[in-house]
């Protein structure tokens, strides 16, 4: 077994079990699906929070963030392999689809 993390979406492929994941790599790795937060703008979320400690701020006093753009990404090629016919409903609500 791969020591990659998304060996994970590899071995549920190859043992032909549909699952969902975090994260948009595990999908592009070979995953069937993702439904997670983008991560595209974390790091200037973290940093911000980083930033106001770091000026004084008490972390208990900070506003909670809370994740606002989610990706949810499909993947036929996955979906194949194992023998799933993914409805066209959820096609529509995809963000990235992997053929």
């Amino acid at each position: 077994m791969s020591r990659k993390p998304w060996g994970l979406a590899e071995l549920a492929v190859q043992h032909r079990l549909p699952a969902i994941y975090q994260n948009a790599p595990f999908a592009e790795a070979g995953g069937l699906m993702a439904y997670g937060i983008t991560t595209v703008g974390l790091p200037s979320l973290v940093a911000d929070q980083v930033d106001r400690i770091l000026k004084g701020g008490k972390p208990a006093e900070m506003p909670v963030v809370e994740a606002t753009d989610f990706e949810f990404v499909v993947n036929l090629k996955a979906a194949q392999a194992i023998g799933l016919t993914i409805p066209h409903s959820v096609f529509t609500q995809a963000t990235a689809v992997i053929r």
